[in-house]
């Protein structure tokens, strides 16, 4: 069975936005309300920061189990690493997700400016300057068979959109409106050339799951 390259569990508005504008160390989302996009997988019983018991059950709870099945690797893009620019100054950041990131596979980081690997708990941080072909070559390696999940941010989707490497794709629109950022797309229905969709509506968080797979 070939190995897939996967988006999922990535969040848009209803404009279209993945981010706001202002990134920055202590806004990863710029100027949007993080958990305006991800309460809903917040508040699942399988949304692994969970410290009480309880959640919801349903279909954001599928969603949420799902991120992590048959992934063998990660590819992203730098500003999903961190809000850093340029050369790196500071090789002692090591990304928003504390010492166990929930990744639990090799993630492949794209930037322009390369530093030293190194593993955080069973997660290691590669740092590759690469085309997207290349870098999905080297993340199938390091996957051992598995699917390989490309974590965003949104000029990461695009890009290997553009260069028709995805395979499927799981986008939740969360019930917000952001004016202003980075978006992934006008309207959904722009991806129909390549794409079949299937729009899935959540009745307990009214988002929106946009379910793609190759034609």
């Amino acid at each position: 069975m070939s190995q897939l390259l996967r988006v999922q569990n990535f969040v848009v508005s209803r404009d279209g936005f993945s981010a706001g504008e202002g990134q920055s160390l202590d806004r990863p989302f710029g100027h949007a309300d993080p958990a305006a996009f991800m309460s809903w997988a917040g508040a699942t019983a399988s949304w692994p920061n969970r410290t009480d018991p309880g959640g919801t059950r349903g279909l954001d709870d599928y969603f949420t189990r799902d991120f992590t099945h048959n992934i063998g690797a990660e590819i992203m893009g730098r500003n999903k690493f961190g809000p850093h620019r340029g050369p790196w100054e500071d090789h002692e950041w090591k990304g928003w997700w504390g010492d166990v990131p929930p990744f639990h596979t090799p993630v492949f980081v794209l930037t322009h400016h390369l530093r030293p690997s190194f593993t955080l708990d069973d997660t290691t941080f590669h740092f590759i300057d690469a085309s997207p072909t290349e870098a999905f070559a080297r993340a199938a390696e390091a996957a051992d068979g598995r699917d390989v999940r490309l974590g965003g941010g949104v000029a990461t989707v695009r890009e290997f959109l553009d260069d028709d490497l995805v395979d499927a794709m799981h986008v939740a629109m969360a019930p917000v409106d952001l004016g202003r950022g980075e978006r992934l797309w006008d309207r959904p229905e722009d991806l129909l050339d390549r794409f079949h969709m299937e729009k899935v509506p959540s009745p307990s968080s009214g988002v929106v799951h946009h379910i793609f797979w190759r034609r």
